[in-house]
């Protein structure tokens, strides 16, 4: 019986997890819940998950939390605010920790699950991007695994050798991540400078939030996962390459020295990626509906417009850069993207301000988590002040 604790539970991927969980009670357990604001739908949570320990991320709703947990009959600890997460990811009620809290938030639980020795199944790409040699010391000296949720590193791990060995010794030529061009592939900058946050939040494919869909639309959302793969597995930046794919069949493929292409295909659902991961190295039914090749769309594959959807292009500069380029480019995207939902910002805008913000503020080493998220904070402030310039 594996205790998993699932940060940020009322999201898509923490939705996802739960329902995996449930078609297998006899081996997985939903020890630990957590939720950023959203109360009512933590509380829903708990009652058909009945967890051990709800954390709020807010702290000023835990009586709220505790009012409602009572009035709903569920007795589970609670707990409130970052230091909670740190300490529900790091604590003996979970050996398995789903780390899907978006955005820099999960920074810290994901590092001090990493320091625990325990299984994390990785979702929160940005703990990658902005801590990247801090996560990979944390997991080697924490003594626990790393098993990537995001489809297409999932799909990398799949294809790569079963021996983990580094990219260099392992025949591997080339890591090749798929993108689904998002709602505005094919679509001209003229074309782009008027689109809405509902247009771009309609993903063709799939089920995201928010945040996440805007940075699909943008494609900032390959970037991160550029610099995700770069971390996770060793991998140089010219070896890295990003192919559009429409269909969303093919997650990613990995290149060999001998010519061999594998790739991992499926439909589009989280569920495949999230049971491959908690039943790692065996394999669990998940609930999603097989794939049909004789009647699915002819599969297509293009380059990325690089000139059109500038963020991928600044997220492989930030790779080159080194050192907390990557955390400063995940910074003020996340400022811009809040910008842009609000109404504030026109869509171009987002890669104009993270351009902005990686020219005044040149890469620094990556030293330790205070220093890092100290850089976090000037990132966005230098952001945020070039947004009300601009209004």
């Amino acid at each position: 019986m594996r205790k998993v604790a699932v940060l940020g539970a009322t999201g898509s991927i923490g939705a996802s997890t739960l329902d995996v969980i449930a078609r297998h009670p006899a081996r997985f357990r939903a020890s630990v819940l957590s939720a950023h604001r959203n109360v009512e739908a933590l509380v829903a949570l708990c009652v058909r998950h009945r967890p051990e320990l709800a954390v709020i991320a807010d702290p000023t709703l835990a009586g709220i939390l505790e009012r409602r947990l009572a009035a709903a009959g569920v007795r589970c600890a609670i707990g409130a605010g970052e230091t909670a997460l740190v300490e529900a990811a790091a604590g003996a009620l979970c050996d398995t920790v789903v780390a899907a809290i978006v955005g820099a938030a999960g920074l810290r639980s994901t590092l001090a699950a990493a320091r625990a020795g325990k299984r994390l199944l990785l979702a929160n790409k940005e703990s990658v991007v902005m801590a990247g040699p801090l996560l990979l010391t944390a997991l080697r000296e924490g003594g626990g695994e790393l098993i990537p949720i995001d489809s297409e590193h999932n799909a990398i791990f799949q294809c790569l050798p079963a021996t983990r060995a580094p990219l260099g010794r392992s025949g591997v030529r080339r890591l090749i991540l798929t993108a689904s061009g998002g709602p505005f592939r094919g679509l001209t900058r003229t074309e782009l400078a008027a689109v809405t946050p509902a247009q771009a939040c309609k993903h063709p494919n799939w089920t995201m939030g928010r945040k996440i869909s805007v940075d699909s639309a943008t494609l900032m959302n390959k970037g991160l996962e550029v610099i995700e793969a770069h971390h996770l597995f060793g991998a140089a930046p010219e070896t890295i390459e990003v192919l559009v794919h429409p269909q969303s069949l093919v997650h990613s493929l990995v290149e060999y020295a001998d010519g061999s292409l594998l790739a991992q295909l499926g439909n589009p659902d989280m569920r495949t990626a999230i049971a491959h991961a908690l039943a790692w190295p065996e394999r669990i039914e998940a609930g999603v509906t097989p794939l049909d090749l004789a009647a699915a769309p002819p599969l297509a594959f293009e380059t990325p417009d690089l000139t059109t959807f500038r963020c991928l292009a600044l997220a492989f500069q930030a790779l080159r850069a080194g050192g907390d380029a990557p955390a400063i480019l995940n910074a003020a995207n996340e400022v811009a993207v809040e910008a842009f939902l609000a109404g504030t910002l026109p869509f171009l805008g987002i890669a104009e301000v993270v351009e902005a913000v990686l020219a005044e503020l040149p890469a620094q080493a990556v030293v330790d988590i205070d220093t890092l998220v100290e850089r976090d904070r000037t990132a966005r402030e230098a952001a945020r002040r070039l947004l009300r310039g601009a209004c």
